[in-house]
């Protein structure tokens, strides 16, 4: 009984101390977090106005507003999130459904979880040498193909993860009425999967709404408004990475406020898809 009690008591210390370094751990992780969140909403909220929606990134100096970056931003990420859905919905579609056990599958999947981790600025390169070098100058079309990019993998995994969790009951049942195979992904599986998918894909969203890197290869920038996808287009990640550089406080002011509105936007979308994660266990 005194071995069993000593060693209890080892392992009681041992799952103290351990607690006690994980608690630290996220106690330091989130006091870092408050005091940017801090700073950002300190310095961002500052310099919201209706001039901030309603007029162009100004001169060096001059007061202006940041309205033909956001609608750069806005114009790309959809291009890139319709571009991209189709072919991450389709992709993991067949590893889930037809070739769950292919050898193709296990291919895609790793080179999927490459693209997952690989630094944007990659991807950025890449569509510069393939499509900005050839065309000859930057375009609002090239950085969109790069949003694209890094929206497909986020969207294999997320569709081949919820299609896996749909219980092979329901597609035997569609089966045993006589559907036809695809009957059943569509009428089945997408309705039971709908709400992780469509997470994933805000999920997608949220990512690349703030990527830079990409876009400083493939879209560059345009201090003027431009509705010419095939010309540089401003961007609000962009705009807010030269902003902040500069030596004007208008600017700088500038850059602090589009940072509040990329973080307020990405934290509605990530709101929101938690929100449907929810509702899906919920039922």
């Amino acid at each position: 009984m005194s071995t069993a009690a000593s060693l209890h008591q080892s392992r009681k210390r041992r799952n103290g101390v351990m607690m006690t370094l994980c608690v630290a751990a996220a106690g330091i992780g989130l006091v870092w977090l408050a005091l940017i969140l801090g700073a950002l909403l300190y310095k961002g909220l500052s310099g919201v106005s209706l001039s901030v929606f309603t007029e162009m990134t100004p001169p060096p100096g001059d007061a202006g507003g940041l309205l033909n970056a956001i609608y750069g931003s806005i114009v790309m990420t959809i291009i890139g999130i319709i571009v991209g859905t189709p072919i991450g919905v389709l992709a993991g579609t067949y590893m889930a459904e037809y070739g769950r056990f292919s050898k193709l599958t296990t291919v895609v999947r790793f080179i999927n979880d490459i693209l997952l981790s690989a630094p944007s600025i990659i991807i950025g390169l890449f569509v510069y040498e393939l499509m900005v070098r050839p065309m000859g100058h930057f375009s609002a079309i090239a950085g969109a193909v790069a949003l694209a990019i890094l929206v497909i993998p986020v969207v294999v995994r997320t569709t081949e993860d919820m299609l896996n969790l749909v219980p092979n009951a329901l597609r035997e049942a569609g089966t045993a009425i006589g559907a036809p195979r695809w009957v059943v992904i569509r009428s089945v599986a997408y309705r039971a999967a709908l709400s992780g998918i469509v997470t994933g894909i805000l999920l997608a969203i949220a990512r690349i709404s703030g990527e830079t890197a990409p876009l400083l290869f493939t879209a560059l920038n345009n201090q003027f408004w431009s509705s010419n996808l095939n010309a540089p287009m401003a961007s609000l990640p962009v705009t807010i990475f030269q902003f902040a550089l500069s030596p004007y406080e208008e600017w700088q002011q500038l850059a602090w406020t589009g940072a509040l509105i990329i973080t307020l936007t990405v934290l509605a979308l990530s709101i929101f898809a938690r929100s449907l994660t929810g509702r899906r266990e919920d039922k």
